[in-house]
């Protein structure tokens, strides 16, 4: 895990630059091995849908600086993704972006006797995310957010 974290930290800066640079977001990196295949995977958003296009050039851009810098000695895939319907919530800033969406955070301890809950973001607050739950309002500590994402519903 420490080799991965490090590939991930030296590849962050290039990945932000790369999809600043072409009008998107870094959302998060992956690098892991898939089977017998390592992937690092970068997930870039943007106002409007991520389309073909905008992958494609952040994906140009990056593959141009990851052949200079060469953090990974061993073959890998270099994939550029959206988030998806059910997109990972990250930052605090998307939090409050997607107040009023359907979500679920997972802790990283039970807090109030529970480590997941599932309800309407009602955004972020002195550094508590709100969730309208079926029982009500509740406030979670943003340092103690496991996981979280957004649920799509049929």
């Amino acid at each position: 895990m420490a080799g991965q974290n490090k590939v991930i930290s030296q590849v962050m800066p290039l990945a932000e630059k790369a999809a600043v640079e072409n009008g998107c977001e870094l959302l998060d990196i992956e690098y892991q091995k898939e089977g017998s295949n390592w992937v690092l995977r970068v997930y870039i958003d943007r106002e409007i849908p991520i389309d073909h296009d905008a992958c494609q050039a952040v994906s140009e851009q990056l593959s141009e600086a990851l052949n200079i810098l060469d953090p990974i000695s061993h073959e890998y895939m270099l994939e550029i993704s959206s988030p998806g319907v059910e997109r990972a919530l990250k930052k605090p800033e998307h939090f409050q972006r997607f107040a009023g969406e359907k979500a679920k955070c997972n802790l990283y301890a039970p807090w109030q006797g529970q480590k997941e809950y599932e309800g309407i973001l009602l955004g972020l607050n002195d550094n508590k995310v709100g969730i309208k739950t079926a029982e009500g309002d509740i406030w979670l500590p943003f340092a103690e957010i496991a996981s979280a994402h957004l649920v799509f519903t049929f």
